[in-house]
């Protein structure tokens, strides 16, 4: 989200838990997926051990992380916020067309004998024309974050 180029993502066989996450968070417009692959969505899951205050930490860390990633999925699936954590209590798996309907994908890439890296550079989505990563071409450094340490 920090990128100023637009980034494709194309789910070739399976995106998966915080891959769907990454799936969904490409440029609008430039999220594929194969037509025989999956995406599947769920809560964050962790093991926990240590004293029971330290347990009940990490148990409401992972409660927060949930809350945030399923804000971001809300975001960028255009769902409901009650929608995506309903669907996300339990692994939720959707062919290509469901994840196109719910949002995680723009557009199910069915065409034979063709490279969708190449049709994806050509509309600007991967290093191409008008991207800072064309051979070349200087990079800008992003500024350096401001600091209160004096």
């Amino acid at each position: 989200q920090y990128l100023r180029a637009p980034v494709s993502t194309i789910c070739i066989g399976m995106a998966a838990s915080m891959g769907a996450v990454l799936q969904a968070a490409g440029a609008k417009g430039k999220r594929y997926a194969l037509p025989n692959a999956r995406i599947m969505i769920h809560q964050g899951s962790g093991g926990f051990r240590g004293n029971t205050p330290d347990v009940f930490i990490q148990v409401k860390e992972l409660e927060e992380l949930n809350n945030r990633l399923n804000a971001i999925m809300a975001r960028h699936t255009g769902q409901s916020l009650e929608k995506v954590a309903k669907d996300t209590e339990r692994d939720f798996f959707m062919s290509p067309e469901e994840a196109k309907a719910y949002g995680i994908i723009d557009e199910v890439y069915a065409e034979q004998n063709s490279s969708l890296i190449a049709e994806a550079k050509d509309k600007g989505g991967l290093a191409g024309e008008g991207a800072a990563a064309d051979a070349g071409e200087e990079i800008e450094p992003l500024p350096k974050p401001e600091s209160d340490a004096g």
